[in-house]
């Protein structure tokens, strides 16, 4: 059986990190907004608990916390992660998670009471002010930290190497090892590539809603 070549390789390890940023967008961002009010619930102990939670994901690396996953079932349940990809997953997961839900809370909180109160004026519900009212204009202010955020998830894709994820920048590596370094540097135009494609989609977002001023 031939070996494959360094661009079938890369682009073989490139579908690990398209893979993980995928799960990782599609999961973090519900779980992101399921935080965000929990961390603004008038309920003190969620309030507390939730808000100690994004303090520690965000107080720690990212790497650590993949090591974390992997290991601590094993180490402290008994019950070893049976899958690298699903560990890599779920911490990313839950990393992203918690800095979505500090900018859901800080787009919505930029909001002011008054719109609300004007909302109550006109007969409207609590519920219908926020999804009638207020929802267009929380996207329209989070667009853009959550555009880069998402575009450093793009990247941080790579970090899932360290606990065995044979992602692109392991795939490169391995011909690093034969002599071969263009496959090393040919790893950027990837997620160049990607976080351009990114980068023109999110520009055309925030330009379809310079309607909506805020």
């Amino acid at each position: 059986m031939m070996a494959a070549s360094p661009i079938e390789s890369l682009t073989s390890g490139f579908l690990y990190n398209i893979e993980l940023f995928i799960v990782t967008l599609l999961l973090s961002l519900p779980l992101g907004l399921l935080i965000t009010f929990c961390s603004m619930s008038r309920f003190r102990p969620i309030k507390y608990v939730t808000k100690t939670f994004i303090w520690i994901i965000r107080g720690t690396p990212l790497m650590l916390q993949l090591f974390v996953v992997l290991y601590a079932p094993g180490l402290m349940l008994g019950i070893p992660m049976k899958s690298r990809f699903t560990a890599a997953a779920l911490a990313f997961v839950i990393n992203y998670a918690a800095y979505f839900s500090e900018i859901f809370r800080g787009g919505i909180e930029s909001i002011s009471a008054g719109q609300y109160e004007a909302g109550a004026v006109l007969g409207m519900t609590k519920s219908q002010v926020f999804f009638k009212v207020v929802l267009l204009q929380v996207v329209k202010r989070i667009v853009p930290p959550m555009s880069n955020e998402i575009i450093t998830l793009t990247k941080d894709t790579a970090l899932a190497r360290v606990i065995g994820i044979p992602e692109i920048i392991m795939s490169a590596e391995r011909f690093t090892k034969m002599g071969l370094i263009w496959p090393l540097f040919s790893t950027g135009i990837y997620f160049l590539v990607s976080v351009g494609i990114l980068s023109l989609l999110f520009g055309w977002i925030e330009k379809k809603m310079d309607y909506f001023r805020v």
